[in-house]
């Protein structure tokens, strides 16, 4: 079975001449990765030497004969850290190249396997699914993360809300500003919590040795005072 589907109506943005019919599957993989580069180079309006270009700036020059024998498929071997880059360049996530949701209907993905849908795939190869603790452990970062972001978020709009109530001379104004930040501060301590039980997860599954997020409780050290506490 082809990493590529023909059928699903964009058959010409991977091959123009024919139909893909690659029996090896790494043949399919490296296909998979051209068509799909090639496809949002083209969406963007890209030459191959604007990509070349593009890449080049981040770092990692590409060199624009080897971004047009990858897509025409005359070039069978494509290293990861040109994976990497090239989907930085085209302003995308690499394992989006790999298993492009949306344009495929099917992948295959391991050698000797039926194929699956690409969600599927691509939920193994970033760690949403399968393999135990390390499943675990990427969703649990992934957690840290989402309660990061609404712990500073919190943090922030305390110290806006809280300065809007020094700098009022209204007393309404004055009040109501006290008010948000009051609440503001109520969010603050328990995205911090949250985030901080994410932590504390994370730590359970990677043992004594293992790099931890930042600790966020220090945000909520002097929230009564409303002074900055970072």
């Amino acid at each position: 079975m082809t990493q590529l589907d023909p059928d699903d109506g964009t058959a010409d943005d991977y091959e123009d001449e024919e139909d893909y019919d690659v029996p090896e599957w790494t043949d399919q993989v490296m296909a998979t990765v051209a068509a799909e580069v090639r496809r949002r180079r083209k969406e963007r309006d890209m030459s191959a030497q604007e990509l070349a270009d593009a890449c080049a700036e981040i770092g990692h020059p590409i060199p624009r004969n080897v971004i047009a024998n990858m897509e025409s498929g005359r070039r069978s071997i494509l290293p990861l850290v040109d994976v990497i880059v090239l989907a930085e360049a085209l302003g995308t996530h690499p394992a989006l190249l790999i298993f492009p949701l949306g344009h495929i209907s099917q992948v295959q993905r391991l050698p000797l396997q039926d194929a699956v849908s690409p969600w599927e795939a691509m939920s193994w190869f970033d760690g949403d699914s399968g393999y135990g603790m390390d499943g675990a452990l990427v969703r649990a970062f992934r957690e840290y993360q989402r309660h990061e972001a609404t712990t500073f978020d919190a943090w922030n709009d305390m110290r806006n809300r809280d300065n809007d109530a020094q700098s009022a001379t209204d007393p309404k104004k004055r009040a109501h500003a006290r008010q948000a930040a009051e609440r503001a501060i109520a969010r603050l301590e328990t995205a911090t919590a949250h985030s901080n039980a994410s932590r504390e997860r994370i730590r359970r599954i990677l043992g004594p040795s293992g790099q931890l997020p930042r600790d966020l409780r220090s945000l909520t050290s002097d929230t009564l005072n409303r002074t900055d506490s970072i």
